[in-house]
């Protein structure tokens, strides 16, 4: 149910943006293309195997599986929290990962939420966005999904980053970055049915909002501001994002973020 409330609003929000001039999609041409090449892709490739998946697999067990790739997300939570000047976001992070890496059995289990210790869910386009880089053009990115070409940068250099992009091209690393794709898309499933018609004419206002009002809340300093800032750079991790370990809604770590 929350991944269906989560989509309806992405797509509230794009439809209340405003109106969209050639000038803020000036690769419109290639962004359909792509965008065409990659609803293919997942009718065919990615949803069907994810449906099986989410047929075979138990729900504690996806639980786990989304347990272990958040644990390598707050790796990349804790390194853009110390690039963002947020040590303490950055150090709690790095607690959350020696605790479930060690007690919760390679991220397995979440022990760290239920010990209390927060999650900072940020990436590194979230990061630049702080450092005031333009959000640029949207840009749509093969698998990935829509962008603005600062996120699509951030998403490029968390890639690198993260745990499974040190272990570079090697068997195992693909294997999990395509086991994290199907569980991803496996927990958007229930969300197919809210999409129809032409979804593009909404992306790039809706991507180019999320992007404003990062940059709007990330650039102040009192702490609601920032616990949006860190809101909304995890909405457009769910809602657009097919890298290493987004959560989904079957993670409980979810009612124990913060972002103060």
């Amino acid at each position: 149910m929350q991944h269906r409330i989560i989509v309806l609003g992405f797509w509230l929000v794009g439809y209340f943006a405003p109106p969209l001039h050639a000038s803020e999609d000036p690769w419109e041409s290639f962004n359909r293309s792509m965008y065409s090449f990659n609803n293919t892709a997942d009718a065919y490739l990615v949803k069907p195997v994810a449906q099986g998946y989410a047929y075979i697999m138990p729900e504690f067990g996806r639980v786990g599986v989304n347990n272990f790739f958040n644990n390598l997300l707050d790796v990349n939570g804790a390194l853009n929290g110390f690039l963002q000047g947020r040590v303490d976001q950055g150090l709690e992070n790095v607690g959350r990962v020696i605790i479930n890496s060690t007690v919760g059995i390679f991220g397995l289990f979440d022990v760290a939420s239920k010990l209390g210790v927060p999650q900072y869910q940020t990436d590194f386009g979230h990061t630049l966005a702080i450092w005031g880089v333009p959000q640029g053009p949207f840009v749509m990115v093969p698998f990935l999904g829509p962008r603005t070409l600062r996120s699509s940068v951030g998403t490029a250099f968390d890639a690198y980053a993260s745990p499974l992009g040190q272990l570079g091209d090697s068997e195992p690393a693909w294997g999990l970055r395509v086991f994290n794709l199907v569980d991803l898309r496996a927990g958007l499933l229930g969300a197919d049915e809210l999409l129809s018609g032409d979804q593009y004419i909404f992306l790039p206002g809706l991507t180019a909002t999320l992007a404003s009002r990062i940059n709007f809340f990330a650039n102040s300093s009192d702490p609601i501001s920032r616990y949006c800032s860190g809101i909304l750079a995890h909405t457009n991790m769910v809602a657009f994002g097919f890298s290493t370990g987004q959560p989904n809604a079957l993670s409980p770590s979810h009612n124990t973020s913060r972002r103060d």
